[in-house]
């Protein structure tokens, strides 16, 4: 019995750690901000790449990497996303420390932008950018998707919900 537990828990375990995450590639990198004038999300230049995700939630992205871009430009032509707060990620992929990157945002010394506005129907990517370059992004939930995802309608300001949700 205990065996059968042992084994269990250490599918489970890698089950939720390993399993489903798939590293992006380079090319596959999708590294856009919303122009505030526009308020469309606007490819930029990014150097040294490394990213994850999976298939299996569109939560579970990723991404470390550098941007050539001045922080000071980017805020005068990017919108801000308040509410950034980065989702932990898996031990394993060590440039990415949520914990960290959520204190050097509530203490100003990181900057969270808007990458993309739905991803997928209900989640935005959010990328948190450093002076020095330095940028990480993940996925997070919007105000559409929180509505949406806990059974109840969209709300007037927010687009139709697709039909798997409903």
């Amino acid at each position: 019995m205990v065996l059968i537990a042992l084994i269990a828990g250490v599918a489970l375990y890698y089950l939720q750690v390993y399993a489903y995450y798939e590293e992006v590639a380079v090319e596959d990198a999708n590294v856009q901000f919303v122009s505030l004038i526009s308020g469309e999300a606007e490819p930029l230049t990014f150097e040294n790449y490394k990213g994850i995700d999976s298939l299996s939630s569109p939560l579970r992205y990723r991404a470390c990497y550098e941007m050539p871009t001045s922080l000071a430009m980017m805020t005068e032509t990017y919108q801000i996303a308040d509410e950034a707060a980065p989702r932990v990620a898996p031990d394993w992929f060590d440039c990415f420390d949520a914990r960290q990157i959520g204190a050097d945002l509530e203490a100003g010394i990181a900057i969270g932008f808007m990458g993309q506005k739905d991803v997928t129907y209900g989640i935005d990517r959010i990328v948190a950018v450093y002076d020095d370059g330095r940028a990480y992004a993940w996925h997070q939930i919007n105000d559409c998707g929180e509505v949406v995802f806990d059974g109840n309608p969209a709300p007037e300001n927010c687009p139709p919900p697709p039909e798997s949700t409903r």
